[in-house]
Formats: C-alpha cells, structure tokens, sequence
C-alpha cells in the first residue's frame, strides 16, 4: 500500500500534509517504537522515504536522493541508524546495504543496490528489525 502511495512521481506541488499524515500513520504502526539502538528520526525529519522512486544502480561513492532513498529504507528496517542519513554512500551506508542482502537471499551481498536489490527493500516489512543489533551503531 505504501509503495503504491510512493510510486508516482513526486511533483513540485506535493503536499506536505500528505506526507505528515503518512508519517503519522507509519509512526502509529505497530513495531514502529523506537528502541535504544535506532531512536527515533530527529526532529523535523520522517520515516517516510520519499527521496527518490526508482531502481537506478547506486553504489559506494554515490550522493544525492537515491543514496537517500536507501539510507531512509535501511533505517527503517533497522540496518542502519537514523544519525548515518546523510545522502553519501559511504562505509555504514555499504555495510547495511549488505547485511540487507545477506537476510533476504537470493540477494547476493555485494553492496550493489541494483534494481533487484531496490525491489527487496521496497517488498520488505516497514519497521522489521535488522539482524545487525547494536554493532551497527559502532561503525
């Protein structure tokens, strides 16, 4: 349901009511609490991934919406922490991209978020937790 929501193109005129009620929604959802590994998105920001709506490869080194898009998606499933949002596919974001692959075979964990890699965390359950526990937070 979220992705369909997601999938059209944004548009200049988007409205930001929409996307705070899907950010309240998302927040309401169950699971959704923060635990002391991955607190909650700072203030001012949202678990909505609205950054970018594609498949395009994106890889270590990238920056911009796309590297985003992955950032926000991985922190919402708990493979990486609302602090490492910062748009630049660096060390943490490749560490999370392929702890995401190792747990949803048959991604191979190669840290290339290719379109089959783009599906799987589009598919994947908002607000799962990550098998990675606190020693992601360390990096």
């Amino acid at each position: 349901m979220i992705r369909k929501m997601l999938s059209s193109r944004r548009t200049a005129g988007a409205s930001a009511l929409a996307v705070a009620a899907l950010a309240t929604a998302l927040a309401a959802a169950p699971g959704a609490s923060a635990d002391e590994y991955n607190p909650p998105p700072p203030p001012g920001s949202s678990p909505v991934c609205v950054f970018y709506d594609g498949d395009g490869l994106t890889v270590y080194g990238d920056q911009g919406d796309r590297v985003s898009q992955v950032q926000c998606m991985l922190a919402n499933r708990h493979y990486l922490p609302w602090s490492a949002l910062d748009g630049t596919f660096g060390p943490q974001t490749l560490l999370a991209v392929q702890r995401f692959q190792a747990d949803n075979p048959p991604l191979v964990p190669d840290g290339l978020v290719t379109p089959v890699t783009w599906s799987a965390l589009w598919h994947a359950g908002l607000l799962s937790r990550g098998p990675v526990g606190h020693h992601a937070w360390l990096l």
